[in-house]
């Protein structure tokens, strides 16, 4: 129970934040890839320190994250099907053979179908993702969340000791 009031807590304080809807929606954007992609994977480091070098929304991040997971597991096959594709794409084996001989390189699991058809479908989706999450928290403040912050569920997001705690170590 207390883990689903964090997580509301979370995302409510992430939709009223003073982060622009384009922080919020890069945020979203990039944990979209957590959500699509296999997650032990180097390329998911990488997104990792994207979310916390740059001025993005970390509860965007954890929001792209929490909406994307059950999509990903949907999609499994069609990235399956990709990356096998691109895999076996006559042309192509020379690139990927001197991918695998790169140090480092390996431990993005490239050379399996379903990451790299993730990956590969996730950049395709990358702007509509941004784009889609923009207009979707631009629509929210302006509708619902001036509606919402004085309900009673709000107000009891708000006063619960979990909410009181984070307040205060984490001041706005």
């Amino acid at each position: 129970m207390l883990t689903l009031l964090k997580l509301l807590q979370s995302l409510f304080k992430t939709l009223h934040s003073e982060g622009t809807p384009a922080q919020v929606a890069t945020g979203v954007a990039l944990g979209a890839a957590w959500g699509l992609t296999p997650l032990l994977n180097l390329h998911n480091l990488g997104i990792a320190a994207a979310v916390m070098v740059f001025n993005v929304s970390v509860g965007g991040a954890m929001l792209g994250w929490l909406l994307f997971t059950p999509v990903g597991f949907l999609l499994d096959p069609l990235f399956d099907l990709v990356g096998r594709r691109l895999l076996l794409a006559s042309g192509l084996e020379d690139l990927w053979t001197r991918l695998y001989n790169v140090p480092v390189l390996p431990w993005t699991n490239f050379n399996n179908s379903v990451v790299l058809g993730s990956v590969v479908l996730w950049v395709a989706g990358l702007v509509p993702i941004w784009l889609l999450a923009r207009w979707g928290v631009r629509r929210y403040r302006e509708t619902w969340g001036a509606r919402l912050e004085g309900t009673p569920l709000m107000q009891a997001l708000k006063a619960s000791k979990a909410y009181n705690w984070y307040r205060l170590l984490r001041p706005e």
